[in-house]
This record gives structure tokens, C-alpha cells and sequence, in this order.
């Protein structure tokens, strides 16, 4: 084989990160398959070793040392090479059909099961292509012992050479590909519930394609937002949300409106919450239109909701900005689930909150001019609330005591809120 083999794998190597070592084991078998098939004899163990350093190639079938057969043995081998042979000479000459041969060793293994069975454990099992007896092998070499490997130098042809380079540059090639996917999938499978900066290269059907560092990732239907439109060139931020590795390379799906790319945001953009001095507690979201999120803190001295807004609301606007446009509301978390549902329904002010633990439902008393402020558009408002705190919210107006539940808030029947309240919103 051409020796310049190897400054070719060394520079591959070195560019794409693969160590020598795989790239070599490759080869080897690549190049022992290539003999096998062209030179070798079935009863060879045909392994090839290939030398970096000077580009050649040795062949060797390689036996393991074994204690030696009893005469009755060696006669059981014959018999089943003798009935082996006598088998492909009577499907060969069509005296038997693989079917027939099929129904009679069923039902010889059907009537070996009916007697006692054998132990096998202390039967011997002899594979001459891999094996040799230790006598075998004492008359090559006397300093041979059990348990050790006999190797012998196969003979390698003129055309073998041609063969063996061309067999070696497939191979390369291959796993380089192999390589680099394993790399890839690694690389992002790390990197799942993370977010990253990508670039829209293409719309392909329903699916978004976005270029995402060195590779490329899926934006499909299901995790877009609805009323967000994409152009090829756009920038955009994007939640991984699975790497998997495929016959075709690693798939990326990522998200626009996963719950958690809202998280991420406010990590980026947020020092006290990326140091962990504020906590962020709970997410609701409703894509494209509104998230809700509770923030708390252990430090007296800090304003959680005034350290996400921000100064004249500097950094919320950062990530309303990310995402299009989406509301969102910063609360306090309270672990008194009374005053945690009261900030969740935030900027609505409400009378009184009545818990029932059995089934994890509150009845929440507002005003009547709070009524459709604390309910929101389409219900919006209340139904990110129960999402955030967990629990199922009935809203009763004061006045006149009217119920609304939930399942009303979400069978979208409600009145659409006035204009005064969707501008308050």
C-alpha cells in the first residue's frame, strides 16, 4: 500500500478530530474482509495489520491454542463434516429441498427434546477455523502453550496491493462520516434544553430549517409559533429540545415556543437569575400571546420583579423583543398558595380566594369592574394563572354573585373583554 497513506489519515485525523487508533482498527478489518473474499480459504481466521508508519500490510490467520481432541471426538467432527457435505450434495442435486431439510431437523430437534437433555457445558465445541490442537501447534513452533495464539503469514498477491489502498480510502472516507456525526450528535446532545442563535437557510414544506453553529437543526409545525412568520436570513433563538442520532446523520429538533425558551431567556438576560440569587419558580405559556413566570428570592435586599423588569423595563424588553412581541408577566411566588393565586391574576385586584385541598380548586371573589381584567382575553389571564400556580380557578363576581368556571374560560365561550380592558392588558 502506498506509504503516503498515512500522512493522508495523520492530516484527516488532526482535522476532524478522529484518533489514529479507530481510524487503523477500521482498516484492518476493511482489509481483512478484502482478503477473505478474493484469497483466503474457509478455514482461515484472516486478520490484517496495518502498519502507519510504513504503509504496509500483513495478513495472518490467526488460530487459539486449545487442549487436543480424544479419538472419539475427532470421529464426532467427521461424522457431522461428513453429514454437512452429504446435505449440500443432495440440495444440490435436488434430491432434498431447503423446506424438506427445514420439517426434518425440526423434528429431530423435536425428538432430541423428548430425551434426556445434554449438558452442555461439558461439551466440547472445536471451530477449526479459529482453533488448533496443542499438538498442532507444538509441530510450529514447540514453545507454543495453551491459551496463546498461533499466527501465520499469509501470503499477500501483487493485485492485493491496488485492492488495498482502494479498500483503505473507502474505508476513510466512511469514517469520516461516521465520525462526524458521532461528533455532531455528541456535540448537541449536550447542549439539549439549552438555547442558541440560528439562521433560517430554508423553508422546506411545513418545516423550518435553521443553521445552528456547524450543523443544521429542524424547526417543524408543532413547535412553531402561529402567528410568527419566517424568512431565509432571519435570526432567531431557538430552544434545543432532542438530538437523536439516525441512518441519515443526527436530527436536531428544536422549539419557538417550548416553556422553557422563556427560562432560558431571562438566564441570558438576567444576572441575578443566571448567579441564582433570584429563582425563577413557574412558567405558563401560551405562545405567540402571553407568559406568565414567578420569580422569588431568599435576599431581603433585592426586588425580584424590579430586577427582571429592569430600569424603565430595560430587560424585559430584551426578551419581549426575542420573542416577537409576547407579553409577559413578572409575579412574585408566595409559598401561601392564597396570595400566590392573587399575584398570579395580576394586574386584576381581587376581593378573596377560597381553597378547596381536595381537589386543588380555588374560588376566586373579584369586583365587578375587575370581572373581565381578571379574566382576560378569551380568558388568557385566568387560564395562565391555573397553569402557573396549579391550581383550578372559578371566578365569582361580588355583586351579583356569578360564577364562572373553568371549563367555561376554557370553551372559549366568554364574552370578548372590552376595549378599555384589552388596552389594560
Amino acid at each position: 500500500m502506498d506509504a503516503q497513506i498515512k500522512v493522508i489519515i495523520k492530516q484527516i485525523c488532526a482535522e476532524k478530530g478522529i484518533s489514529e487508533e479507530s481510524v487503523i482498527e477500521t482498516i484492518n478489518s476493511a482489509l481483512a474482509a478484502a482478503y477473505r473474499k478474493d484469497f483466503g480459504d474457509k478455514m482461515q481466521n484472516v486478520q490484517a495489520e496495518f502498519e502507519l508508519e510504513t504503509g504496509e500490510t500483513k495478513i495472518y490467520d490467526v488460530k487459539e491454542i486449545v487442549e487436543d481432541l480424544s479419538a472419539e471426538e475427532l470421529a464426532e467432527m467427521e461424522r457431522v463434516k461428513a453429514e454437512r457435505e452429504a446435505i449440500r450434495e443432495a440440495l444440490a442435486s435436488g434430491e432434498i429441498t431447503a423446506e424438506e431439510l427445514k420439517h426434518q431437523r425440526e423434528d429431530l430437534a423435536d425428538k432430541r427434546g423428548e430425551e434426556e437433555p445434554e449438558d452442555d457445558d461439558e461439551k466440547r465445541r472445536f471451530n477449526p477455523r479459529t482453533m488448533i490442537q496443542l499438538k498442532d501447534a507444538k509441530e510450529l513452533n514447540k514453545k507454543n502453550k495453551l491459551g496463546e495464539f498461533v499466527k501465520t503469514e499469509l501470503e499477500i498477491p501483487g493485485s492485493f496491493g491496488r485492492m488495498a489502498a482502494q479498500t483503505a480510502k473507502q474505508v476513510i472516507i466512511q469514517r469520516l462520516k461516521e465520525a462526524e456525526r458521532n461528533v455532531i450528535y455528541q456535540d448537541y446532545k449536550d447542549k439539549e434544553g439549552e438555547i442558541l442563535t440560528g439562521l433560517v437557510q430554508k423553508i422546506e414544506g411545513p418545516n423550518i430549517i435553521v443553521e445552528i453553529e456547524k450543523t443544521t437543526a429542524v424547526l417543524p409545525p408543532t413547535e412553531q409559533i402561529r402567528r410568527e412568520r419566517y424568512k431565509i436570513g432571519d435570526r432567531i433563538k431557538v430552544y434545543i429540545v432532542s438530538v437523536s442520532l439516525t441512518t441519515r446523520g443526527s436530527e436536531i429538533i428544536v422549539s419557538r415556543k417550548h416553556p422553557e425558551i422563556v427560562r432560558r431567556l431571562f438566564v441570558l438576560e438576567i444576572p441575578e437569575i443566571a448567579n441564582g440569587t433570584i429563582v425563577i419558580k413557574d412558567i405558563a405559556r401560551e405562545a405567540g400571546a402571553r407568559s406568565k413566570i414567578s420569580v422569588s428570592t431568599d435576599d431581603t435586599s433585592i426586588d425580584p420583579i424590579g430586577s427582571c423588569i429592569g430600569q424603565r423595563g430595560a430587560r424585559i424588553q430584551t426578551i419581549i423583543n426575542e420573542l416577537n412581541g409576547e407579553k409577559i408577566d413578572v409575579i412574585e411566588y408566595n409559598e401561601n398558595p392564597i396570595r400566590y393565586i392573587g399575584n398570579s391574576l395580576l394586574p386584576a385586584k381581587i376581593v378573596n380566594v377560597e381553597l378547596n385541598e381536595e381537589d386543588k380548586s380555588a374560588i376566586v371573589t373579584v369586583p365587578a369592574d375587575q370581572l373581565s381584567l381578571t379574566i382576560g382575553r378569551a380568558g388568557q389571564n385566568v387560564r395562565l394563572a391555573s397553569k402557573l400556580t396549579g391550581w383550578k380557578l372559578n371566578i365569582i363576581e361580588k355583586e351579583t354573585g356569578k360564577e364562572i368556571t373553568e371549563e367555561e374560560i376554557e370553551s372559549g365561550e366568554l364574552e370578548k373583554p372590552t376595549e378599555a380592558v384589552e388596552s389594560a392588558e
